[in-house]
């Protein structure tokens, strides 16, 4: 029991820290793209869309946490979504994958976490689909998990993710403004060389391109050279992927998690369209998709006309055509790229794993390159 306290105490304290004394790159006056953000700048824009974290900070070495994503509020196994799968690097394990290339949709919520904890996270996404009412049968769930490696400031080794933390995650997710930073699945995460996190931003077309909203949501773990609206941060801070063959410092490798999610009705082929588009804002980031880096991105539709019952014999949908596409894609890429940079600006430095620190992102530096580019 004192342990469930003690765990609960740190999850309400990792929470605090992800939100105290940040603003976004936007709130810090420098919004970047053409389209306007939805009301919360998130991925929760999108109608019905919620977002649940489990953040685990324990003594020196344990920093790490799950974020579930609900993409609907109904029983998402008996009404699922449309949904893609887009891999721009392989290094990773995204559970799940085959069958939502094969069948062209999601039937859980999407679930990030650690390297290690993905077998717990499946079983934790597959325990609350069995127990949704309606669902007494089912004898077969497709749970899917993504990660990226916190081993450096978290004990990864211990998979202290249990399944339960998951499906609390999934059960505390609501609407409205979204944790960033050091916060869920984004607890113990670096990106750039900087400590990373979850990172979330959306955009709403005009009305004259449909007025449908693009929401992102991202788990950084990944290097590169860091570009911010243009700036090139990291090679200004001398802080950058393979700078140890111009002077010495270390190399950073990692991984990346992007999960778009729109209500415009797209099916599975124009999601997989989107979701290569996403992998264009990581690169607006400097990211480079790296041999060790694990960087997927899942796509997902929720307009309501196109939900599919587990049920129906025949199916039949309302889908956006392809010309009506390009607006998407540049909401994509810049509600991508943006939740990239949030994910670092609303991030804390940590100290973790045998005394590692990772600082944040030095912001009022950043901010003075971008006042005088």
């Amino acid at each position: 029991m004192r342990q469930h306290i003690l765990i609960a105490a740190c999850v309400l304290l990792g929470v605090a820290a992800a939100t105290a004394q940040h603003k976004t790159l936007r709130e810090w006056g420098f919004p970047t793209g053409i389209f306007e953000t939805g009301k919360c700048n998130a991925i929760t824009d999108v109608p019905g869309v919620t977002v649940g974290h489990k953040t685990l900070i324990v003594g020196d070495s344990i920093r790490t946490g799950v974020t579930a994503i609900v993409p609907h509020q109904g029983n998402i196994f008996r009404n699922k979504v449309p949904a893609a799968i887009y891999v721009g690097n392989g290094f990773g394990k995204l559970a799940g994958v085959t069958q939502v290339q094969e069948l062209g949709n999601i039937e859980t919520p999407v679930i990030l976490t650690n390297t290690l904890s993905v077998a717990a996270a499946i079983e934790g996404a597959v325990r609350y689909t069995l127990m949704q009412p309606g669902n007494e049968q089912v004898k077969s769930v497709n749970a899917v998990v993504g990660e990226t490696n916190d081993g450096r400031l978290n004990d990864i080794r211990g998979m202290h993710i249990t399944p339960q933390m998951v499906i609390d995650a999934i059960n505390d997710a609501h609407g409205g403004p979204v944790q960033q930073g050091n916060v869920g699945a984004g607890t113990g995460t670096i990106c750039f060389g900087f400590k990373g996190g979850i990172g979330t931003s959306s955009r709403v077309l005009p009305k004259s391109l449909g007025g449908y909203t693009v929401g992102v949501l991202v788990q950084t773990n990944y290097g590169g050279i860091l570009e911010i609206d243009g700036v090139q941060v990291g090679q200004r801070l001398q802080k950058h992927d393979f700078i140890n063959h111009v002077r010495k410092t270390e190399n950073i490798d990692g991984s990346c998690m992007m999960v778009v999610i729109t209500d415009a009705p797209l099916d599975s082929r124009n999601l997989g369209r989107v979701a290569k588009r996403a992998m264009m804002g990581m690169a607006k980031t400097g990211g480079i998709a790296s041999n060790g880096s694990g960087d997927y991105v899942i796509a997902l539709s929720v307009a309501p006309e196109n939900l599919i019952s587990d049920s129906a014999k025949t199916i039949s949908s309302t889908v956006l055509a392809n010309g009506e596409m390009s607006p998407i894609f540049a909401a994509t890429i810049e509600a991508t790229a943006e939740a990239l940079w949030n994910s670092l600006f609303m991030a804390d430095p940590m100290t973790g794993r045998n005394g590692s620190h990772i600082d944040a992102l030095p912001i009022n530096d950043v901010l003075e390159m971008l006042r005088n580019r």
